[in-house]
C-alpha cells in the first residue's frame, strides 16, 4: 500500500517563501508524475504544478515564476518551493503520485495547510 505524506505547510507572510516535502513509500511499482494541488473552502481541488519522473514539469499561470517543482526519483519524493507568496495562495496543498501498477492509479497525500497572511 502506497503512502504519501506532505509537510512543510505553515503560516507566512505576504512575500516569504515555504517548500514543500511530499514523500512516497511503501509502493512495489514505480512511480510516475507527481503533483501538486490545493483546494480552499468551497471551490474545486486546482492543479498547481506536476512534474514527470523524467523531470518534464508543468505550471498553473497563476504560480508559473513563483513555484517551482522538483523531485528526487531515488527518495520517490517531490518538492514543491514556493517564492513571492500572495494571499491568494492561502489553501490546503495535496500531493499526487501515479503508481505504474496495472491499472495505474493515483494516491493522494493527507494534504497540508499553507496560509499566507499578515
Amino acid at each position: 500500500q502506497v503512502q504519501v505524506v506532505e509537510s512543510g505547510g505553515g503560516l507566512v507572510q505576504p512575500g516569504g517563501s515555504l517548500r514543500l516535502s511530499c514523500a512516497a513509500s511503501g509502493s512495489a511499482f514505480a512511480i510516475g508524475a507527481m503533483g501538486w494541488y490545493r483546494q480552499t473552502p468551497g471551490k474545486q481541488r486546482e492543479l498547481v504544478a506536476t512534474i514527470t519522473s523524467g523531470g518534464s514539469t508543468n505550471y498553473v499561470d497563476s504560480v508559473n515564476g513563483r513555484f517551482t517543482i522538483s523531485r528526487d526519483n531515488a527518495k520517490n519524493t517531490a518538492y514543491l518551493q514556493m517564492n513571492g507568496l500572495k494571499p491568494e495562495d492561502t489553501a490546503v496543498y495535496y500531493c499526487s503520485v501515479r503508481v505504474l501498477s496495472w491499472p495505474a492509479r493515483t494516491t493522494w497525500g493527507q494534504g497540508t495547510q499553507v496560509t499566507v497572511s499578515s
